[in-house]
């Protein structure tokens, strides 16, 4: 069959980690003694990369660069050693990965977490999956919605845009597929609203991962 590619964001797609990421913010924050947040609350502070989501949990009196670069540290120093202490995959999700795997698909996994964490822990609950191209928030690439992770893995996997799908579930990888001309599929047991999705052009959503293996069909 005609190559296919189909490109995953993480965090509230493939991975539920969102107990994690709060616990090392609210970590980051108290070192500065600076109010922390109910995990519940970060689900719409994420998305937009680190940087943003440093910023939006901010007090308004700090958001700074210097503030944000330091806060950032502490999150590193956390993070790295608990970023998979309550992180765990979306039932059905490891399952659906190695279906498209035997079908012929080529995977990729593009997210706007840090690179190195995403790396490790898509190595860590995907050993099986032979990914094309994992790819993180790296500092000399634009974070999404900028085109530029989508369109690294699709030279690097040889696919055309008409034969790529991205699937994830905000409104920020809605807008991620648009400005890479390729497909698009909103998942809906993430982070964000179908709402928020259909109001970033999503016309396609899956409420179960094997959904999506429909979807593509």
């Amino acid at each position: 069959m005609t190559d296919k590619l189909i490109i995953f964001d993480l965090d509230g797609t493939l991975l539920d980690t969102i107990e994690d990421l709060a616990n090392a913010i609210n970590y980051a924050l108290r070192q500065f003694n600076f109010p922390e947040f109910e995990t519940e609350k970060f689900r719409l502070f994420v998305g937009n990369g680190l940087n943003k989501l440093i910023e939006r949990v901010l007090p308004e009196e700090h958001k700074n660069e210097d503030v944000i670069s330091m806060v950032k540290h502490e999150f590193f120093k956390y993070y790295l050693l608990h970023a998979d202490d309550c992180t765990k995959p979306y039932p059905g999700i490891p399952e659906l990965l190695v279906k498209l795997q035997d079908a012929g698909y080529k995977l990729g996994v593009a997210s706007n977490k840090p690179h190195q964490p995403t790396v490790d822990l898509v190595k860590h609950y995907f050993p099986e999956i032979n990914f094309v191209r994992v790819f993180g928030q790296r500092d000399d690439v634009p974070v999404k919605p900028a085109p530029d992770i989508l369109n690294e893995i699709l030279a690097d996997a040889g696919v055309r845009k008409s034969d790529t799908v991205f699937v994830g579930d905000s409104g920020v990888d809605a807008l991620t597929a648009a400005c890479a001309e390729v497909g698009f599929i909103g998942v809906l047991w993430g982070f964000r609203t179908k709402t928020e999705l259909e109001e970033h052009g999503a016309v396609r959503f899956a409420s179960e991962p094997w959904e999506i293996e429909e979807l593509l069909t």
